[in-house]
């Protein structure tokens, strides 16, 4: 029994690793533009998928196959803000319109993947590896690299927003989108670059997921409602509230396998938001 659960701990903060970096960039979106972006979940199936086509058609070797499809899911998001997000802004449209055209996007983006890639699960193409015997817990070293990944890009967020004049703008546009403009911040600049890091995380989220499971064009709507759930619990729009909230809604989804079935650990997660929310409703770490 406690190597079982010893194991779904540890398969816990895997998964919770993967939603907790999904959630910085959904919060991050949610405190520069103030709107729920419905899109994140399939901008991190897109950036999986970006990876697929750079390690099949390129000698390149798949880390760096990795690297250019964060790249690449980063440049859409910036071309999507030029091309939608920045007129819709421009025009005064309020926060409805926006998710509603959100939400369009991302159906664009998983049928267009559909299209070009059928709806056929698939896995990179990556050597199979035994798994890390850890005193009775088996971790693969995919899911190890998952977990360090993950944590070094949380310490690069965390220095991107306290130490850089990027992050530093962020903030001020967050607490004061008109102070910040007439300080002579570029608004426009700035929420096109939170959308470049916000998708660009979203990106290797994906990449992280299909490692340690399979690809498919619905696998950023699957865990889309985890990662708002995460973003939730640790207080909308705080970065560092969705890195706790991520690592949460990880452990307790599969911690309650073994009491319940499987098809209840996304129920599991919103009924842990919601007892926390009860007690605190701006989220643990406080939000927008």
């Amino acid at each position: 029994m406690n190597t079982m659960i010893g194991q779904l701990v540890a398969n816990g903060v895997v998964y919770g690793c993967i939603i907790a970096l999904a959630a910085i960039g959904l919060s991050l979106a949610y405190r520069i533009m103030n709107f729920a972006n419905f899109a994140h979940g399939d901008f991190l199936t897109l950036g999986a998928y970006f990876t697929l086509f750079f390690a099949a058609t390129s000698n390149l070797g798949f880390p760096l196959a990795c690297v250019l499809a964060v790249l690449a899911t980063a440049a859409c998001a910036a071309l999507l803000d030029i091309a939608i997000w920045k007129r819709m802004r421009s025009s005064g449209a309020n926060r409805t319109a926006i998710m509603i055209l959100s939400i369009g996007v991302s159906i664009a983006i998983r049928n267009a993947l559909i299209i070009f890639f059928r709806p056929d699960a698939l896995r990179f193409p990556v050597p199979v590896m035994e798994s890390i015997n850890l005193g009775g817990i088996l971790l693969t070293y995919f899911q190890i690299a998952v977990v360090l990944i993950a944590f070094t890009c949380m310490l690069v967020v965390h220095s991107i927003l306290s130490r850089t004049i990027l992050g530093k703008s962020m903030r001020a546009l967050a607490d004061n989108p008109n102070l910040a403009r007439i300080t002579g911040i570029n608004v426009d600049q700035v929420v096109r670059y939170t959308w470049m890091v916000s998708m660009g995380l979203a990106a290797l989220a994906g990449i992280m997921l299909g490692l340690v499971t399979h690809l498919n064009p619905n696998m950023g709507w699957s865990i889309i409602l985890p990662m708002f759930a995460a973003a939730i619990l640790g207080g909308i729009g705080n970065a560092y509230g969705a890195m706790a909230g991520g690592m949460i809604i990880g452990l307790a989804q599969e911690i309650s396998t073994a009491f319940l079935p499987a098809e209840y650990k996304i129920a599991v997660s919103f009924a842990i938001m919601i007892a926390v929310l009860f007690f605190r409703p701006r989220g643990l770490m406080g939000g927008t």
